[in-house]
């Protein structure tokens, strides 16, 4: 087809990845793309997608515009499309005030500085524009639940569901920000539900656009968690499939809940395909912050596939995961009355998730690349730990 490129060459000509230019054929964004098999045919003279920021502001609508205006001050970076790698650049680019302040807080946390988030939002706890304090306190309790900081982010935590429950003089978008900081807040600490909560389907249609698309991976997550691993799994193809790659930060998170789904349902290379998807964002401007919350869940994804290339990054995830975890639980088990395991290992634990998920030994070990033995090892000495008999005990001490 002399008219046309290969994937390989259209990437080699933008200078981006392979993955990349798939992504970009899968999102309709490379006009005259025509899908040939499993491969893509590229025109010639086709050009790299733009940057959506220039994009969104050349289609922008009315309606829309006033749905920007609305969300202006809540999670500014979540809720700003960006080309991966030119995160820091997008903050730089803002406006000075407290916006670009809780956007450089976003970039603190989601890279994995908990510290300096912790300290930038400390100054927005109480401040009077509710998306900025809503924002503040999401950010502080989380990174401050990797400091140790527990009494601090159950404090923030409580701000937040206070909120909700008190104020009942807002407007239908702001409360539609206060409920899906709730909800997020409740699912992704694996606690109950607030009382007052309402329905996704009352506050998911008032959201911005990239606050939309994280909470829906957090409806995802939620259905994770309820063992219904196919619709979560339909939810975050749809919702990539629908503009939320565009978002880098709410794409990471929902392609890491895809792993979550796809090695639920014995699927490792669906699982895989996601994986690499979100470390190909992520990678370009250090946002690795979400590869640490979900180490466990990801059930040993990370160890089969980030650990021999980039070993270097897979250590600070590590390290992520054990600041995070720790905290974790400390707010998790007391407050469900559940004993989320605390003292096995990090490869103990992602090999427990699996096999407290019905994977076989060999099915293990083939995962990973390691033996059979190997796999016995490490369970029974997970097993040990934990002072259970068999397998299936080992569920009610893991994060599903």
């Amino acid at each position: 087809m002399e008219r046309y490129l290969s994937v390989q060459e259209a990437a080699e000509k933008w200078g981006v990845s392979k993955r990349r230019v798939n992504q970009y054929c899968v999102e309709g964004r490379v006009s005259g793309a025509q899908r040939i098999g499993k491969a893509w045919a590229i025109p010639f003279d086709a050009e790299k997608p733009g940057d959506p920021r220039k994009q969104k502001k050349q289609s922008v609508d009315h309606k829309q515009t006033k749905v920007k205006e609305l969300f202006s001050g809540f999670m500014p970076l979540m809720n700003t499309p960006f080309e991966a790698g030119h995160c820091l650049e997008t903050i730089k680019n803002m406006k000075e005030g407290q916006k670009k302040d809780i956007a450089m807080a976003e970039y603190y946390y989601f890279s994995g500085q908990a510290e300096k988030a912790m300290k930038k939002t400390e100054l927005y706890l109480s401040a009077a524009d509710k998306e900025i304090r809503l924002s503040a306190c999401w950010i502080f309790a989380y990174s401050c639940l990797t400091m140790g900081r527990i009494d601090h982010a159950r404090h923030a935590l409580q701000e937040i569901q206070n909120t909700l429950a008190n104020d009942g003089k807002t407007t239908p978008s702001v409360h539609a920000v206060e409920a899906f900081v709730a909800f997020g807040a409740a699912v992704l600490l694996h606690l109950p539900l607030p009382k007052e909560m309402p329905s996704t389907e009352e506050f998911l249609p008032l959201l911005a656009p990239g606050i939309r698309a994280f909470a829906l991976y957090v409806q995802a997550h939620y259905l994770y968690l309820k063992e219904e691993y196919e619709h979560s799994a339909g939810i975050v193809e749809a919702t990539l499939a629908m503009g939320a790659s565009n978002y880098p930060i709410p794409a990471i998170y929902l392609h890491l809940v895809a792993v979550m789904d796809y090695m639920s349902l014995k699927q490792p290379k669906k699982a895989k395909f996601h994986l690499l998807a979100a470390w190909d964002i992520a990678r370009l401007d250090d946002l690795i912050e979400g590869f640490g919350e979900h180490h466990g869940l990801l059930g040993a994804m990370l160890e089969a596939e980030i650990k021999p290339k980039w070993p270097k990054d897979f250590k600070r995830i590590i390290d992520i995961t054990y600041r995070f975890s720790s905290g974790w639980r400390r707010v998790h088990n007391p407050i469900t009355g559940h004993d989320v395991a605390d003292d096995l290992t990090t490869t103990e634990f992602a090999i427990a998730m699996l096999a407290a998920r019905g994977w076989t030994t060999q099915e293990i070990a083939k995962h990973l690349n390691i033996s059979a033995n190997t796999v016995k090892d490490h369970i029974s000495e997970a097993m040990k730990k934990l002072q259970v008999e068999n397998r299936k005990d080992l569920k009610k001490y893991m994060l599903q």
